[in-house]
């Protein structure tokens, strides 16, 4: 089997090409590195005789004429991410997220051995529907899709997400959407709860104290790990087809307070707790809802929060907080 990864160094790229050369796969990792990182991660991935790493724009149409070979899978992670991005131009996420699908589904169409387009859709969909009407938690992938206010920058990538789910289910390919809930692990780079809460205590950043932002907010997390088999999973099953499916845990769901206790145990810390005020536009909860995942593949997740959240201090603590290098964004 042959997979193509676009943004394949990122984050969910990096762990997605490890599962899939661990299931005998032949892998092409696509990305521009405005974001992914070349690290010794992914110098060490690319040693693989079954990997090829590409470095290309693929809002560039003619980028694709590099990308060599017939694809079985091909799994569309790249989009223009990143809070500045969405603060900042968020008419050029809406722009480039738009033509990093539309460049990769022309590719797709001219495949003649493809069994499926993984489209990575987010979380941030349920978005609007949470802001304005009762929302079921936790939440399944039969709600109802509404946008937030068009004139707020944020919107642009929900947006993006949402439009890009439209364009999947009008493309005539045979493709799954999947909506990532709060995946966490090595390698995720900092600008995320849980590393950031591990830099802080492990550092001392609050002289003894733990600064916690929207601590009565509650989520649940997903290790990467088992994110990406289910991924992996989805794509391979013939029940997915045509269908989008929430990725992530449905429990437990815990406080960001809490998140914060176990991080201070993790890093065996004696600091206090201090809570914050809550985040502007974070929601109060967020937690998928898991049926339709479990039903198609039956997969149990296999790494604890608890597990998962040393294994990323760990990495973090040799990889990061030392100062030898910095993890993808």
């Amino acid at each position: 089997m042959r997979a193509l990864i676009t943004g394949g160094a990122g984050f969910i790229g990096y762990h997605l090409a490890k599962d899939l050369l661990d299931h005998h796969y032949e892998i092409t990792l696509v990305d521009n590195f405005e974001r992914g990182v070349k690290d010794s991660s992914l110098e060490e991935l690319e040693k693989n005789d079954k990997v090829t790493l590409l470095s290309l724009d693929l809002q560039d149409s003619s980028s694709f004429e590099k990308i060599k070979g017939e694809y079985d899978y091909i799994y569309h992670l790249a989009a223009i991410i990143g809070v500045q991005n969405v603060l900042n131009k968020p008419d050029e996420v809406l722009r480039n997220n738009m033509l990093l699908l539309f460049n990769t589904i022309d590719f797709a169409k001219k495949q003649t051995q493809l069994k499926r387009f993984v489209f990575a859709s987010t979380s941030e969909v349920y978005g609007g529907t949470l802001q304005y009407f009762h929302m079921e938690i936790p939440t399944p992938e039969s709600t109802p899709l509404t946008l937030t206010p068009l004139e707020h920058p944020r919107t642009s990538y929900m947006l993006s997400k949402i439009y890009g789910e439209a364009v999947m289910n009008q493309s005539r390919l045979p493709f799954t959407i999947i909506r990532p809930h709060n995946f966490y692990g090595p390698r995720m780079g900092m600008s995320h709860v849980i590393p950031e809460l591990l830099r802080k205590a492990w550092f001392d950043e609050g002289k003894g104290k733990l600064e916690v932002f929207s601590p009565t907010h509650k989520r649940t997390f997903c290790y990467i790990s088992d994110a990406v088999e289910m991924i992996r999973m989805l794509a391979e099953s013939s029940k997915s087809l045509g269908q989008a499916y929430n990725v992530g845990n449905q429990e437990p769901e815990i406080a960001m307070g809490a998140l914060a206790e176990i991080i201070l145990k993790t890093v065996e810390k004696p600091y206090e707790v201090q809570n914050m005020e809550n985040t502007s536009g974070s929601p109060e909860r967020r937690c998928p809802n898991m049926e339709k995942t479990k039903e198609c593949i039956g997969f149990t997740p296999k790494i604890s929060l608890e597990e998962g959240v040393k294994k990323t201090f760990e990495w973090y603590k040799e990889n990061i907080f030392s100062g030898v290098e910095r993890g993808a964004k």
